[in-house]
């Protein structure tokens, strides 16, 4: 690998591949590493700076002749908490610069903090102004025959206390192909879905692709080989009225994933009072049906 080039790690259903040869961009690596951890990870790496900065600025004061008055002779511990006040500038007043030395330590370290601050209030505020669609994906499409053709299923689940307006839904098959040269390639292939759009998505929505003669998994079935090296993408774009943003939400299964012969549990029943309960501890069941092969 050349000098400068870093590896990055993609995960495609169950693949994992690994990407060499890309440009070092350390800044945009933090930013976008501080943006993907879990909030435990980001506030434990934040504490873990803080602590750092101030052993470094600690050591710096320590290097000076008597730099802080108040400050006991030779003790780290404190100088290390006078760091903390000025990084902080809380400024308590016990201690405080008495050299020239000291003062320009200080003075460096003020810099450090409101750099650092600007900094952080900046990936704080990112973290939670971004918007997150809370939708959760079967963890099983389902294969069966609907309105006498053989179609896939993928149901989704809109798990926030609001509608998703204008949602758009998309879906593709990733796999092998061959163009007309006969040079072999993975691509995309897109899959027409009988309702890519809804205008209103609240709770549930099943997606409908019918594997007609055009349809990438025309043909296929759950004992084909080529299957399992294909995947299918499932790509869900909305605005959330609550936050007033653009959400998207993606999931990716891999052909074992397919349940051929199957349908999905129904959610929805009514109690003795008329009322409609969504049960979504069943998004994932579904029951096996006799799946005719022949349907045209």
């Amino acid at each position: 690998m050349k000098r400068g080039a870093r590896r990055q790690e993609f995960v495609i259903g169950e693949r994992r591949i690994v990407a060499e040869g890309l440009k070092s961009t350390a800044w945009a690596d933090i930013y976008r590493t501080a943006m993907m951890v879990s909030w435990p990870q980001f506030l434990g790496a934040l504490a873990a700076l803080f602590v750092a900065i101030n052993v470094f600025f600690a050591l710096a004061f320590l290097a000076g002749d008597e730099p802080v008055a108040n400050a006991r002779v030779g003790s780290f511990a404190d100088l290390f908490f006078f760091s903390v006040e000025t990084f902080s500038t809380t400024g308590y007043g016990d201690m405080h610069p008495q050299t020239t030395y000291a003062h320009l330590v200080a003075t460096s370290e003020i810099f450090v903090s409101l750099v650092a601050t600007a900094g952080v209030t900046g990936l704080i505020f990112s973290r939670f102004s971004r918007p997150r669609a809370r939708m959760i994906f079967a963890r099983n499409p389902v294969v069966v025959a609907h309105d006498g053709i053989e179609t896939l299923m993928v149901r989704v689940v809109n798990a926030q206390n609001s509608f998703i307006t204008e949602a758009t839904a998309k879906l593709w098959l990733l796999g092998p192909s061959r163009n007309a040269e006969g040079r072999k390639f993975r691509g995309f292939l897109s899959m027409r879905l009988l309702r890519a759009e809804n205008p209103a998505f609240a709770l549930s929505w099943t997606l409908f692709h019918p594997i007609d003669a055009d349809s990438p998994l025309h043909r296929k079935s759950s004992g084909d080989d080529a299957d399992d090296k294909i995947n299918i993408v499932v790509s869900i774009t909305g605005f959330d009225e609550i936050s007033s943003q653009t959400v998207h939400a993606r999931h990716v299964y891999d052909a074992k994933d397919l349940r051929w012969g199957h349908e999905f549990v129904d959610m929805l029943r009514r109690d003795e009072n008329n009322l409609t309960h969504v049960d979504f501890s069943k998004i994932h069941d579904t029951e096996f049906v006799s799946m005719q092969r022949n349907v045209t």
